[in-house]
This record gives C-alpha cells, structure tokens and sequence, in this order.
C-alpha cells in the first residue's frame, strides 16, 4: 500500500524546474494560478475513477521552518489554485491541509531515495479530528514535485491510517524517467491532463 497512483503535469526539467523553484523559492506568487491549472490537470487523471464525486486535495506538508523561511506555503497555494480551476469546470472539490509533521524531519535533499524512505517513515500525521473529514470523501494528495516518492509514500500512510480513501497522488512534475510516454504528447509542457508515472 506504498505508493499510490501518481499523476504528473510534466516532467521536472527545464523550463518547469524554473517556473517550480520560483513559485516556491522566490516567491514568485503570481505563478500560482498557472501551476494550480496544470496541477489540476494532473488531479482531473488522478481522480477519473472517482467518477463527478467529491474530491478532497491533501497537500503534502514542508516543515514549519521551511515554509517560515518562504514566507509562503507553496503546496497549500497551488492546491487552492488548482481546487479553484477545477471548480469553474464543475467539479466538487476541497482542499484540506490536514497531514503534518509528526516529528522533525532531516532536510530531504541529497538523500537517496531509501534514506528518504527512512528519513520520512511515520513522520507525517494528521492533525487530530480530520479522521470524520478524511472519511467524507476520496483523496487525491497533491504536491508540487515527485523525485522519489517517499514525501507521497508517507503522506499516504497517515492518510490511510486516520481511516481515509487514498484515491491517487497528482504533482506538476515528476522526473522525465518516471513518466509513462504517451504517444504524440509532449512530456516538458505543462499541459491539460497528466502523466502516469512508473
């Protein structure tokens, strides 16, 4: 029960490895309702089996420091964006920012992907009294980059734990490597619909 079904808007290079890191690490806070658009593309594949249902969109929590330090929590915003894009298409949908931190974390860069699987085992919890709200409705968790998963794979567990339905995962970018080609498609645009990832 490791991994859930993870959708990708585009693979994580270039052009949208810049546009991420200045949404996220410069505050570049205008790009929010464009990542929310792609990353809502990547939902809408996520949670195609839900049917018109309910939706409710977890973002996979940074540490306090980290978002202190940002002034800003980028997961969160681009949740809200992409919870608005699909509303104005007819979708009923939430976001509850409902997993956190359990426990200090190492910072995940330069970790492997096994020692981020470590790093980050039983960290993430969700807040106490969300368990009624999990229960309510399918869950997509929404973050914006996948490297290796185990942020996914641990934002999963808690979900799961406090009694929700993990319905699948959707990011704006995932390693090139990770993404299941689709024929005539191209991988490096943000585009409307997402990418499976392997």
């Amino acid at each position: 029960m490791g991994l859930p079904d993870v959708y990708a808007a585009a693979a994580y290079a270039d052009e949208v490895r810049a546009v991420l890191i200045a949404h996220k690490e410069r505050g570049a806070l205008g790009l929010a309702r464009p990542l929310g658009a792609a990353l809502a593309g990547a939902v809408r594949s996520a949670a195609v089996r839900q049917g018109g249902g309910e939706v409710l969109l977890v973002p996979v929590p940074s540490s306090r420091r980290a978002v202190a330090a940002r002034g800003h929590d980028a997961a969160r915003r681009i949740a809200r964006a992409a919870a608005r894009e699909l509303r104005g298409g007819g979708r009923r949908v939430r976001v509850a920012a409902v997993v956190r931190q359990g426990r200090v974390v190492a910072d995940q860069s330069g970790l492997s992907a096994r020692e981020r699987l470590a790093n980050l085992g039983g960290a993430l919890v969700v807040v106490p009294g969300a368990g009624r709200l999990l229960e309510a409705a399918p869950v997509v968790l929404v973050d914006d980059l996948m490297t290796t998963g185990a942020s996914l794979v641990a934002a999963a567990a808690a979900v799961r734990a406090a009694g929700g339905m993990v319905a699948g995962a959707a990011v704006i970018a995932a390693p090139a490597t990770a993404l299941v080609s689709r024929a005539g498609q191209g991988e490096t645009e943000l585009g409307s619909q997402g990418h499976r990832c392997s």
